[in-house]
Formats: C-alpha cells, sequence, structure tokens
C-alpha cells in the first residue's frame, strides 16, 4: 500500500513552492509608452467642424449650447483618427436609424490596433529588454468586438513569443486602463520573473453620430473624447541596472458606488456604440469618493483616526473623465490647487481617450517629478512618497491603487 505525504510535510512543500513562484517584492511600472493620430483639432474649432461635417448648423441653438460646453470644458486640444474625408465617405455614420456598426468597427479596431502597437513599442524601447522577455499581455479596449482581438495582433507585431499569455478586457469604459494595471500587478508579484505589457487604447469613431437635440449627455460627449494609446511595462523584483522602476504598486481595490448602476453606461447597437453619462456623476464623485478612497487606502497608508485626513500629502493621478469630475475630486477632498495639475494638463491636450488616459497621467507624473514638478509649470517643490491611481467606469465602479515614487531616499 502506498504511503501517504503526512499532512504538515505537504503543507510545508506547498509553502516552499509559493515562495519560489511568487515575487518577493511588489510590482512596479517598469516603463511607459503613449501614442495618437496624427490629426488633431482645436478645441474651439470643433463645433464649427462639427456641425460642418454632420450637416447640422441648422441647429443654431445646440451649436451654441455645445460651444458653451467646449469653452468650459478644459480642454485645448484632442486627436483624431476620423477625418471629414472619411465622414464623407461613410453618410450612414451620421444617421442612427442606418445600421453601420460592422462598417465601423471594421475601421476602429485596425486604428486602435496600430496605435496599441506603437504605444507598446515605444514602452518596450524605453524598458530596454526584448520583447520575447514579455510573459504576459493585458489589453483594455471599448472599440472592439473580436476574436481574435487586439491582443494576438499586438503580440505577432511586437515579436512576443507563441507562450505569452494574453487577456483582454472588453468595454471597462474610463476605467479600462486602472482594470489592466490591477491585474497587471497581481500577475507581476504572483509569477516570479513575470514581465506584462499591459495596453489601453481606444478610437471615438464607433460613437461619432450628428448631434441629437433629446440627448444632451451625446453632446457632452462629443465635447470630451479623444483617440490614444497608452502601454506600461510592470514587474516585481527588478533587475539592477537593467531595470528602472518608476511607481511601485503597492496596493489595489475595487469597489461600487451603491445605487450608481445606471450613471455610466456602455452599449453596442447597430448604429455603434452608445455611452451614456449621468449628470449626477460629478455630485456622486463629491458625495462618495473620499469614503471609498478611505476604505481603500487606509491599511496600505496606514491612516488612522477615522476619517479628515490631509490628502494633499499625497501625489494623484486621477483620470480626468472629465473638468467636472476632477472639480468633484478636489472639493471632496480639499485638494491644494495643482495638486491634478497632471490629470489637467492631459485632459487638456488629449481629452478623455477612455481607458488610456490614466496611462498619460502617470507619464506626466513622471515627467514632473524628474522635472521638480507637481503643481504650476516651472515651481519647483518635494514629490511626497506616497500617491494613488483613481479612476471611474461604468457600474459606478472606483478603481485605486496605492503607488510609491520609485527611487526615492526610502529606497537607499
Amino acid at each position: 500500500m502506498a504511503s501517504r505525504t503526512p499532512p504538515e510535510t505537504a503543507a510545508s512543500e506547498t509553502m516552499r513552492v509559493k515562495q519560489h513562484t511568487h515575487a518577493d517584492g511588489h510590482a512596479a511600472v517598469l516603463a511607459i509608452g503613449t501614442a495618437n493620430p496624427e490629426k488633431f483639432l482645436k478645441q474651439d474649432e470643433f463645433v464649427d467642424w462639427y456641425f460642418r461635417v454632420t450637416k447640422s448648423d441648422h441647429l443654431g441653438n445646440l451649436k451654441s449650447k455645445m460651444k458653451r460646453i467646449c469653452d468650459r470644458s478644459g480642454i485645448r486640444k484632442r486627436h483624431f483618427f476620423h477625418s471629414e474625408e472619411m465622414i464623407a465617405e461613410h453618410p450612414e455614420f451620421l444617421d442612427a436609424a442606418v445600421p453601420s456598426l460592422d462598417e465601423r468597427l471594421g475601421i476602429a479596431v485596425d486604428a486602435m490596433s496600430e496605435l496599441a502597437v506603437a504605444a507598446a513599442a515605444s514602452a518596450i524601447a524605453e524598458w530596454g529588454r526584448a520583447a520575447a522577455d514579455i510573459t504576459h499581455l493585458v489589453v483594455g479596449t471599448n472599440s472592439g468586438a473580436h476574436a481574435p482581438g487586439v491582443d494576438l495582433r499586438m503580440a505577432t507585431e511586437l515579436g512576443l513569443r507563441p507562450t505569452v499569455q494574453r487577456t483582454l478586457f472588453y468595454l471597462h469604459g474610463c476605467s479600462a486602463g486602472c482594470s489592466a494595471l490591477r491585474v497587471a500587478k497581481d500577475i507581476a508579484e504572483n509569477n516570479s520573473g513575470a514581465r506584462v505589457l499591459v495596453a489601453s487604447a481606444d478610437v471615438t469613431l464607433l460613437e461619432f453620430r450628428s448631434p441629437d437635440e433629446s440627448r444632451i449627455d451625446s453632446v457632452v460627449a462629443m465635447t470630451l473624447f479623444g483617440d490614444g494609446a497608452g502601454a506600461v511595462v510592470v514587474g516585481a523584483d527588478p533587475i539592477n541596472s537593467v531595470e528602472h522602476p518608476i511607481f511601485h504598486m503597492v496596493h489595489d481595490s475595487q469597489t461600487t458606488i451603491p445605487a450608481t448602476e445606471h450613471s455610466v453606461t456602455m452599449q453596442f447597437h447597430e448604429y455603434g456604440i452608445d455611452y451614456r453619462i449621468s449628470g449626477e456623476v460629478p455630485a456622486v464623485v463629491r458625495e462618495g469618493i473620499e469614503q471609498c478612497l478611505a476604505d481603500a487606502m487606509a491599511a496600505p497608508l496606514g491612516l488612522t483616526g477615522g476619517g479628515d485626513w490631509n490628502w494633499n500629502n499625497l501625489f494623484w493621478a486621477m483620470h480626468p473623465g472629465g473638468r467636472a469630475i476632477l472639480d468633484s475630486y478636489e472639493a471632496a477632498l480639499k485638494l491644494d490647487p495643482g495638486k491634478l495639475a497632471a490629470s489637467r494638463r492631459v485632459l487638456s491636450e488629449y481629452g478623455n481617450m477612455l481607458g488610456a488616459t490614466i496611462i498619460f497621467v502617470l507619464d506626466e507624473l513622471r515627467r514632473r517629478r524628474r522635472d521638480g514638478e507637481e503643481g504650476e509649470p516651472g515651481r519647483s517643490c518635494e514629490w511626497p512618497e506616497w500617491g494613488a491611481i483613481v479612476g471611474l467606469g461604468p457600474g459606478l465602479t472606483v478603481e485605486t491603487m496605492v503607488l510609491r515614487a520609485a527611487g526615492g531616499h526610502h529606497e537607499g
């Protein structure tokens, strides 16, 4: 009769294997890359362009309202893959009563994939190791519904190994990048030696159509979103002199704000994608975000006292869902002017690129830290050691990740 392994021996062996396969330290952002289409429109020119290409100049009141929204948006310019010529070639894109999803997806998937590959190639080049050293690929997008998807195309075009382990997210909205980073952190920390390529990319062609006087939220969306892609390389236990951590990823969490499931929604229709944003979202943020952050960050940051913390002691990578969202974060957390400067600059220069936007914010924070800026350009400051990523997605879902800036005195 075969002998049985004593329970205590089996448990010890299991622990030994786990210790061998897990990383010793926290995951870290090791490199960042971004990409945008070359074409862009200045925000103060967008409304005239939009009403001209959609042949909607007769809607004078709506056009005036849209101009006022643009003036208050905090956006200077946005990049787009679609052009006036493309819209003229596809008049079906303007009419929600005409099916156009297949044609839109055919164009959008190619455009989004090109951006994702470009951003990822930039991140890999900065990382400094071979693309074949990437062990996992995590991609988030709202601009596709195909299998195989952008993940396989990226793996092929970037020269990743056929054995790279791929994970693809669809329709996580503005939190797609945050979700991908959260999953990448877990992969890196639970697989010793893993190097995870994260990418988030979107183009707005799927939601482009003529203005609808009955849907003010669709008008707001047209003034807000832009096209772009961001990518990062994530790994734990970086190799000295070869890999250079930017931010350590200390703790992550996800929570859903009760009774907000209809606040932000996304759904494919025959005419494209319908992205609905309730006007109540800024108020929900003002009323509930501090408690969400306190619940998520109290333990990893050692916060005590049950509240009334000084959130200005952290640096912030807030997803800039819009100017009103950033204003609500600032008011709810009593943040000093300039604490959200990185998020506001990304919003100004690119608009809201959905999931990719948070990666642009991390890149801007990296630049400001390198140049000694936290708030206004040219104003030197001592950077906080600790910070956080915060993003909102459909649900209403709050994604949070505690960061620790790499290369500080604490790393000796």
